[in-house]
């Protein structure tokens, strides 16, 4: 980092605008604005997930949190700095977690522990992100990369949780339609 922050507060946001990396100025609840929080919040909880976590699954959400930091810095400074190898390794994790759990029969529900719950929350703030990704290119050009990553991130992290309920020994948790519930009695 070229320069360093030496003062955190600016005051230059107090009127509900903030700066982008390249200079021009923002209502804070802009579509941009709307996805660059989302994608913080995103960040924010895999930084929370990794505090649950052991093995070699922390050095994949970590690797996460920094792609999303390229991510969050691109929406600021509109220069594609999210290549789409980063979507690739995407895929290649999918598959190897994925490899290594039994299939889905039933729909499962977030749950299978602390961990993987925070997980699922992770995978729910993630599409919304999707959603407001979505909305910001709408009003400006982006990479295409970033809807495509974002996507498969929430179908990774969604075969996270499951790896993660079952590496910690818990069990998953299974929808049950009240519906079925009521037929049956």
């Amino acid at each position: 980092m070229a320069n360093r922050l030496t003062k955190i507060y600016t005051r230059t946001g107090d009127k509900g605008e903030t700066g982008m990396a390249t200079g021009e100025r923002v209502a804070k609840d802009s579509a941009i604005m709307q996805a660059q929080g989302d994608v913080d919040e995103l960040n924010s909880l895999l930084g929370l997930l990794v505090c649950k976590l052991s093995g070699e699954i922390i050095a994949d959400v970590k690797t996460i949190q920094n792609d999303l930091f390229d991510l969050g810095g691109e929406l600021s400074c509109a220069m594609p700095l999210l290549k789409a190898q980063r979507i690739d390794w995407l895929e290649q994790k999918l598959d190897q977690l994925n490899a290594e759990l039994p299939p889905l029969k039933e729909f499962i529900l977030p749950g299978g522990g602390e961990a993987a719950s925070i997980c699922h929350l992770a995978r729910a703030v993630c599409r919304r992100a999707e959603r407001t990704l979505v909305t910001a290119g709408r009003e400006t050009s982006l990479n295409e990369n970033l809807l495509a990553y974002i996507n498969r991130l929430s179908d990774l992290l969604f075969v996270m949780a499951r790896f993660i309920t079952r590496e910690q020994g818990e069990a998953e948790v299974y929808w049950q339609s009240s519906r079925i519930e009521e037929a049956s009695s």
